[in-house]
């Protein structure tokens, strides 16, 4: 009897929830890594031998075979490249990341360490594409020569990535799989109706060799849900609707033939083609606990991840209607950073390595942003405006003069700095002698919507809420909420709430609570 392996789950949320399931039903399920800790408590009740932990970092790696990654995009890169450079195996939803560079570089370390690197392309394990896939190879719908998928529904309308980006990689990966090639010229249309930018339904063209074409129309703004694929060929065209609740595969003898020169239909009958059923998540994890004893993946792994990136690259270019070429690349003497090709970055500004701004963007002059900062959509750095490391600003985020931000803050979606104490259209206040300064220190976090009036400092580890209005200075570790702010209590560097004993010491006594006004922090 094998022994079961072991397998720690990073991210527990939607769907991160279902590889924490499906590993339990299989007896692999080890460890589960959750920011949230209600959600951790949620867990605990659910998997009462389950090891948890708040961050990766946490983990004891060696006790564990393998990794499942399930949290958002934008952290894939890190934890993935963690993982891999310690020797892990590691099977990450997709996106691999959010570009091919963070793509090749994930590829190279799991070939460096000899492990195994796959991605979440859970329909190449479906049964009914595998079916399929052996129709297309036994010619029994003749040569292929176009593809269609629908994939539509009303919702969940995402605020980080487009419909493209949510929706069509899966049809990528299978058109791949089923053609066995990537395609030559990709040109797509669509519209964004929700969100500045965010497009909510698209259609893509994709054209490969040997004259074969695919489309994929992806919308959330849909009213009812569809999940439809037809593949023609010259001899037969098949059917595969996921939605449909007989999952059937259709063999439709039809085409057009070619008799004496004219153009006859055929219009043979319908057969349906069976297969075995199966869950396509339990295949998929059941595919990499079978090779965490190092064999090789054949099956959604990183040079697969690579070629479906690079299609939805060139897709989203041709979306903003941009000429095929590489998204813009900078270079600065030693140090290489990323600029989307919708965003700006004016003259004599200062970007740190490994910095990512992405779609609709604009850094303004005199402005300098330090290393392994992200920046989202939609945001506007403005003047002279000084920014740390590891900053993360998330998207419709303006940062304006006379603010500063120190290492490792975070600003959530769609916050609000201020730089004018009374402003009047009438009476234009401009330049930096007007604006009153604002400094954020380091690893503060800001919650979305929160608004910090200009003229305050916010202290280190402090915890705004969302929708918080700042007026006055923010001690280090406290926790704000409400309008105006008000001091409600105090978190750890980690974002813990911290609760004190009577000599005013926290649980772990590495915390100090000073006259109900200041925490200090204690060391180690």
């Amino acid at each position: 009897m094998k022994p079961n392996k072991k397998i720690c789950v990073v991210g527990a949320g939607r769907w991160g929830t279902n590889h924490i399931k499906t590993l339990h039903n299989l007896g692999a399920l080890a460890g589960i890594v959750e920011s949230s800790e209600n959600r951790r408590e949620e867990l605990r009740t659910l998997f009462a031998d389950v090891k948890l932990y708040h961050s990766i970092r946490e983990v004891p790696l060696d006790q564990f075979d393998g990794f499942t990654v399930a949290t958002p995009a934008e952290t894939h890169f890190e934890v993935g490249s963690y993982l891999l450079s310690h020797k892990k195996h590691v099977l990450i939803e997709k996106p691999i990341a959010l570009n091919t560079g963070e793509a090749s570089r994930l590829k190279q370390l799991a070939e460096a360490n000899n492990v195994n690197l796959m991605v979440g392309h859970v329909l190449l394990f479906h049964p009914a594409i595998i079916k399929i896939k052996e129709l297309i190879d036994s010619g029994k719908i003749g040569k292929l020569e176009y593809i269609y998928s629908n994939r539509l529904n009303l919702g969940t309308v995402r605020t980080e990535e487009n419909i493209l980006w949510s929706f069509a990689p899966h049809d990528i990966s299978i058109f791949q799989y089923f053609i066995g090639s990537k395609p030559d010229e990709v040109v797509s249309r669509g519209g964004a109706f929700l969100q500045p930018g965010i497009h909510d339904t698209t259609m893509t063209t994709l054209t490969y060799p040997n004259n074969v074409i695919g489309h994929i129309f992806v919308s959330w703004l849909h009213p009812f849900k569809e999940h439809r694929m037809v593949i023609i060929g010259s001899q037969g065209m098949v059917s595969f609707e996921d939605s449909s609740q007989e999952k059937d595969i259709l063999f439709y003898e039809k085409g057009i033939d070619w008799i004496q020169g004219e153009p006859i239909k055929r219009d043979g009958p319908t057969e349906s083609i069976p297969y075995e059923k199966g869950f396509p998540l339990t295949n998929e994890l059941q595919y990499f606990l079978d090779h965490l004893n190092g064999e090789p993946v054949k099956i959604a792994d990183g040079q697969n991840a690579f070629d479906v990136l690079e299609v939805l690259e060139k897709a989203t270019r041709s979306l903003q209607g941009q000429s095929e070429r590489s998204a813009k690349r900078v270079t600065s003497g030693d140090e290489k950073f990323f600029v989307h090709e919708t965003s700006e970055v004016d003259d004599g500004v200062v970007i740190g390595q490994g910095t990512k701004i992405w779609n609709y963007s604009h850094v303004q002059s005199g402005s300098s942003i330090g290393e392994k900062v992200s920046i989202g959509q939609n945001v506007n750095v403005g003047n002279n405006v000084k920014i740390g490391n590891g900053v993360k600003i998330q998207n419709n985020v303006s940062v304006y003069e006379g603010v500063e931000l120190e290492d490792y803050v975070f600003c959530g979606p769609s916050m609000v700095f201020t730089n004018i104490i009374r402003p009047r259209s009438e009476f234009p206040q401009r330049g930096a002698a007007f604006y009153a300064k604002t400094l954020v220190k380091k690893s503060a976090s800001i919650g979305a919507n929160a608004t910090i009036v200009c003229g305050t400092t916010i202290g280190r580890y402090a915890f705004i809420g969302a929708g918080a209005v700042v007026t006055k200075d923010v001690p280090d570790f406290a926790l704000v909420v409400g309008n105006p702010g008000k001091i409600i209590g105090w978190v750890d560097m980690q974002g813990h709430r911290l609760k004190f004993d009577e000599e005013g010491l926290s649980a772990d006594k590495k915390y100090r609570l000073i006259g109900n006004n200041r925490v200090e922090h204690l060391g180690a």
